[in-house]
């Protein structure tokens, strides 16, 4: 039969190959083989884990294995490979059911009127290399003029820029801990900061409480490690202190903003809003998967590991990505209302 076919198939004819046997088995192959890594991946965000390296690195990219996962599809049918097929549609179906875009309309309005209008920043500066210039953070602050500042990756020349060209008439409640490189941090406020304990962390967490109105309102950066192959571990863990902090403080006015290392299909990400009751404050506007690293691409590729997130206080009135010049980061500003929901 096989010889017939290709005996009947006209010299030239760009599918011929996909009529015999071998070129079927091969086509099949190779589906398989496309399929394996998106299916993987799949089943560890339908588990609610975040598995082990490569997992937690590609759960950051999840849109991008609809190509392999479409590719795959194409071979099988070319392949007339049933079960193949039926495998590579059910790894679209899944995939395409996290990526889609439910993120608009999830909440209405906490009860209570608005107490205060509150605009919160939150700029990894990738070791202080994007602190001035015309497109860096000092320009940003002061065409924007957020409230609130958070700060990832101060380093000692970007603590002195703050310190000697953000006016402290205009912010002058800081808490900033210095480190070199990517250790150091900072939030700056326009509001009355008390101390607070923060998060351990290898990168700085510093913590405040600010005083708004007469209402108290828990500030925490949040800065962990990234999933680097060899550091997974550790960014479990110090997302699990993220966790613990948010735990301890459900129910009250809380904000937690910076570069989170995580995605929202990251299993220990999720679990960081469970267990303060969290929302992100991008997500409640309809940008979810608008990316913030890494800072060159645009939707739907990239990752959006910089967040905001509010507890159930504040209402959202919009979300911004900005371009910041010298980081792979892109900032994020939210325009927040804080209500009297006693």
């Amino acid at each position: 039969m096989d010889s017939a076919i290709r005996a009947a198939a006209p010299a030239g004819e760009p599918d011929a190959p996909f009529r015999s046997s071998g070129g079927r088995r091969a086509c099949a192959w190779l589906a398989g083989l496309l399929l394996i890594v998106p299916s993987v991946v799949a089943g560890c965000r339908v588990a609610d884990t975040d598995a082990v390296t490569p997992v937690p690195q590609l759960l950051a990219f999840l849109p991008w294995l609809l190509a392999p996962a479409g590719a795959a599809l194409l071979l099988a049918l070319l392949a007339r490979w049933r079960t193949g097929v039926v495998w590579a549609v059910a790894v679209l179906a899944v995939t395409g059911w996290y990526v889609r875009p439910y993120d608009t309309g999830l909440t209405d309005a906490p009860p209570g009127p608005v107490v205060a209008r509150i605009e919160v920043l939150t700029s990894n500066v990738e070791f202080g290399n994007a602190t001035k210039g015309s497109k860096g953070l000092l320009a940003t602050i002061r065409r924007e003029q957020p409230d609130l500042v958070f700060v990832q990756e101060c380093d000692p020349g970007c603590a002195s820029a703050l310190a000697a060209e953000v006016s402290r008439t205009d912010y002058p409640y800081r808490n900033v801990v210095e480190g070199y490189a990517a250790a150091g941090s900072a939030i700056l406020s326009t509001f009355p900061l008390r101390p607070a304990p923060g998060i351990s962390g290898t990168l700085a967490m510093p913590g405040s409480v600010a005083v708004v109105g007469d209402r108290t309102v828990n500030l925490q950066l949040v800065h962990p490690l990234p999933p680097i192959p060899r550091g997974v571990d550790d960014w479990k863990r110090e997302l699990g202190r993220v966790r613990t902090y948010a735990a301890g403080v459900k129910g009250q006015p809380t904000l937690l903003a910076g570069d989170f290392n995580a995605t929202q299909d990251h299993a220990a990400f999720r679990r960081i809003l469970d267990a303060g009751d969290l929302r992100d404050s991008a997500t409640l506007v309809g940008a979810a998967r608008t990316p913030s690293w890494p800072a060159g691409v645009r939707r739907p590729l990239g990752a959006q590991i910089d967040h905001v997130l509010i507890s159930e206080d504040f209402s959202v009135r919009r979300a911004r990505f900005l371009d910041l010049a010298g980081t792979d980061h892109r900032s994020l500003l939210v325009d927040l209302e804080l209500h009297d929901v006693r």
